[in-house]
């Protein structure tokens, strides 16, 4: 039983400290750099309007390391974000999550990612 104490209360202190060296010395202040925006290359698949007028876009998005292409539907709050953007285009995009939804904030057409050769 002693033995069982024993263990549960190390357990308890490396989890304790463990948790203790995860987190920040100082959180983020007002001085901090703000994020970057970080734009996704994809392939524009289909264009699609529900029923409840709501548009969406779907992006086949290029493989990272080792997760292979994804098909993802974003939803299009501003149509004029398509404006002259084909099905089938070459697009680097960025998103955002809003109300438990993928929303497409900004878009535009670029030259294909060979396979191979550097992309920016």
């Amino acid at each position: 039983m002693n033995t069982l104490r024993t263990a549960a209360m190390s357990a308890l202190a490396v989890l304790a400290i463990g948790s203790a060296v995860a987190q920040p010395a100082t959180p983020p202040g007002p001085g901090s750099q703000a994020p970057t925006t970080v734009f996704t290359r994809a392939r524009v698949t289909s264009f699609l309007q529900e029923a409840d007028n709501r548009f969406y876009v779907r992006l086949k998005l290029l493989p990272l390391a080792k997760l292979p292409f994804t098909t993802q539907a974003f939803r299009v709050t501003d149509r004029s974000l398509l404006a002259d953007i084909p099905e089938g285009a070459w697009v680097k995009f960025t998103s955002r999550r809003v109300d438990g939804e993928n929303v497409l904030t900004a878009i535009h057409v670029v030259d294909e990612c060979k396979r191979f050769d550097p992309c920016d």
